[in-house]
């Protein structure tokens, strides 16, 4: 009885959950008609320019779309399209000491983004994002950009993916 149950329900359970067609484990909600996403080069408007920032901030978001929906990655046009700049990287003292040093410092980096949705234009925007990562004072920042960069592309591309495709 007990492997009957199974056979019966593991099917109903797989086509329920792909039968509408919008369901991704990855939490995106991506309608059935939407093929393709074009993702432009984000360029660095930053009043600081980091030499690979755009580069990188733009591979790992075309990264995030191609590994996390079925999506055919196109050069433009898009059923779904987003274009943006970096417009600011910047390092700020942060947790002060009694002595008036800083204990840590901050790097941030502040893109813009402009999202439309040519199959739902309800679930166009532009909007702004911030992330930062801390790093202590005694360390150079070149001593430890890379990894704060890699760091905080990810959050910023998670942020752009959940509010273009997860409705967050």
């Amino acid at each position: 009885m007990k492997n009957r149950f199974l056979w019966i329900f593991i099917p109903v359970f797989l086509f329920s959950i792909t039968g509408c067609g919008i369901y991704s484990f990855t939490g995106a909600s991506i309608s059935p008609d939407v093929k393709t996403v074009s993702i432009k080069y984000f360029p660095n408007n930053a009043p600081l320019v980091q030499a690979t920032l755009s580069r990188k901030f733009t591979e790992a978001l075309r990264d995030k779309f191609t590994s996390q929906t079925n999506l055919s990655m196109v050069p433009s046009n898009g059923d779904l399209n987003i274009e943006g700049e970096i417009t600011g990287y910047s390092t700020e003292p942060v947790a002060i000491q009694s002595d008036q040093k800083a204990a840590q410092q901050r790097l941030k980096i502040t893109i813009n983004v402009r999202f439309t949705n040519k199959k739902d234009e309800k679930q166009n925007f532009e909007t702004s994002f911030t992330r930062y990562e801390d790093y202590p004072s005694g360390l150079q920042l070149s001593a430890v950009e890379d990894g704060l960069i890699d760091k905080i592309n990810d959050y910023l591309t998670q942020d752009v993916f959940n509010k273009a495709v997860v409705n967050w």
